[in-house]
């Protein structure tokens, strides 16, 4: 299977997998003298550490968005005399140099002064056999700002609850901050054909299960 990494603003790279492979990972791929991991100062973020930056690509890339020089400056900057695009993708680097994606900057949820990326929650959910597709979303909180809270859609002929799926998350090592504090269920997560999850949307449908349970995150 082959992942390809981009946006409209420029492709990255591509990772591939085997259909064997036991244990999902996310994608992998390797930083290059195109694509690098930059912090907010625009240094390269440090190989093997827990150092968080945003993936830029350079090479070739649009000029710009059409009439809109503001998000153009946002997403087009010049590091060290190259141009990069920056989508807005949070990821980290491992020793050998392979990049580990986060998340879209947009979709990650901070709780208690804690930012929390939906990605890697979801990957733990979905090693349980019961739950066949998941997404994480903040929902607003009085007490935490946000709060993570999951999405699940289960897998046909499987059954699982809530105290469940939060006891496996803590056991497959998730820190307690980023287990979800509420997993809700649906049906579908509504996602669009070509498989991507609206967090947006999927933010507003869990506040709102919530509101007509009458339920607090905080719980």
């Amino acid at each position: 299977m082959l992942d390809s990494l981009g946006a409209s603003e420029g492709l990255m790279s591509r990772s591939a997998a085997k259909a064997s492979d036991d244990e999902i990972k996310p994608a992998r791929f390797a930083v290059n003298d195109r694509v690098k991991v930059l912090t907010k100062e625009g240094t390269e973020v440090s190989w093997g550490t827990d150092e968080v930056g945003m993936v830029a690509v350079g090479g070739r890339i649009p000029l710009g968005y059409y009439k809109d020089p503001e998000k153009t400056a946002q997403t087009f900057k010049v590091v060290d005399g190259v141009r990069y695009s920056i989508p807005g993708d949070y990821a980290t680097v491992d020793a050998d140099g392979t990049i580990r994606l986060l998340g879209r900057g947009s979709a990650t949820v901070n709780t208690g002064g804690e930012k929390v990326y939906p990605e890697e929650v979801e990957l733990t959910l979905r090693k349980n056999k019961a739950v066949f597709d998941c997404v994480v979303v903040g929902v607003p909180d009085t007490r935490f700002g946000e709060t993570v809270v999951a999405m699940v859609q289960v897998t046909d002929g499987y059954y699982t609850d809530e105290v469940e799926l939060k006891a496996f998350c803590k056991s497959k090592g998730l820190a307690n901050y980023k287990v979800p504090r509420r997993v809700l269920f649906t049906d579908t997560l509504r996602r669009a054909p070509n498989g991507k999850a609206d967090y947006k949307l999927l933010r507003e449908m869990a506040a709102d299960l919530l509101a007509v349970t009458g339920e607090s995150t905080s719980g």
